[in-house]
């Protein structure tokens, strides 16, 4: 059974069972939130230290599904089985342009910028590959076909002359299986976002090839996007998740200590290896307010039109409603 199925499944138990409540409770608006590792530290403190949002649990109640990546939740979206998720630039663009999804960017998790981590392409110390050229007919790894961060390594093979549709073999790893891919020779490249590439570094024998940061020095790697239906009928609900997912964020980044307890309880990596780059340099760009960058948005959507991984333009207006979006009050 796929990841996505199982969500489903869950989130159709949850409906049942929902039905069943006393009508003051069921009165309460439910949220039904996609979620998926890493870079998502305020989601991660909503779930775990829920008693530190008033709101949450008593003027609306969410229900959390975790999946792989951010393609199978525009899915999920477009099914009617959540009201909102993570997003990348490229999944939220192609879900838009092709079946016609329509939503609202309501907060910005986390991005790039100079200085900060990127996402990157190991190989073994050993391996003849030494450029984005040297891919052509090699088997390379990525977390899940569709996703942001596709569409950052497919830009990139295209600017260097390798097609990632016919000269690769593509294999989706995930993130956490991205190291031992390539150790065990599954793969000849592989995907490293962090925890897991502090980890492998740790270890030693890989080596990095190309990084996100080589195509556009500020990239938007997640956002918090929820369905316009939804918003446009439930906009103080949307309101107060917004709002309550920027206080998460603000607690995330002032407490450093109770963010990797927080971030070691969802992803059940020990803290000592959340230690060397959680919420340092050698980590993604968070921006306190959570924000969105809604012009690299529109960058990463004229880029991704540009290479025909989104098969019309987009204007990032489309996706704004500011009296929901961060900073909302």
């Amino acid at each position: 059974m796929t990841m996505l199925s199982q969500s489903l499944k869950r989130l159709l138990c949850a409906g049942l069972l929902a039905s069943c409540l006393p009508v003051q409770a069921a009165d309460i608006p439910t949220i039904r939130v996609g979620w998926t590792i890493p870079g998502e530290e305020a989601k991660y403190w909503m779930m775990r230290r829920p008693d530190a949002f008033p709101d949450l649990g008593k003027t609306y109640r969410i229900e959390w599904v975790q999946f792989q990546g951010t393609a199978p939740m525009v899915q999920a979206m477009l099914a009617g089985a959540l009201d909102c998720s993570s997003q990348a630039p490229l999944s939220l663009g192609q879900g838009a342009a092709e079946s016609g999804l329509q939503a609202y960017i309501l907060n910005q998790h986390v991005g790039e910028k100079p200085g900060s981590f990127s996402v990157y392409w190991g190989v073994p110390e050993e391996s003849p590959i030494k450029s984005i050229a040297d891919l052509k007919g090699k088997t390379v790894g990525v977390n899940v076909y569709g996703s942001g961060v596709y569409g950052g390594m497919a830009m990139l093979l295209k600017k260097n002359g390798v097609d990632p549709e016919k000269d690769i073999k593509l294999v989706e790893t995930g993130f956490p299986g991205s190291e031992a891919a390539i150790r065990g020779g599954r793969v000849d490249a592989g995907v490293f976002v962090q925890p897991f590439a502090s980890r492998a570094e740790a270890k030693g024998g890989l080596r990095k090839v190309f990084a996100l940061s080589d195509l556009m020095p500020n990239t938007v790697h997640v956002m918090e996007v929820c369905k316009k239906d939804w918003v446009d009928a439930n906009p103080e609900a949307a309101r107060r998740y917004s709002r309550d997912m920027a206080a998460a964020m603000k607690m995330a980044l002032a407490n450093r200590e109770e963010t990797i307890k927080v971030v070691s309880e969802v992803t059940r990596a020990p803290a000592p290896a959340l230690e060397p780059y959680l919420l340092k340099a050698s980590d993604f760009a968070r921006e306190p307010g959570m924000h969105p960058d809604y012009a690299a948005v529109q960058a990463m959507f004229d880029m991704y039109h540009s290479l025909g991984l989104i098969k019309k333009p987009l204007s990032v207006a489309s996706f704004r409603r500011d009296d929901v979006a961060a900073p909302a009050q």
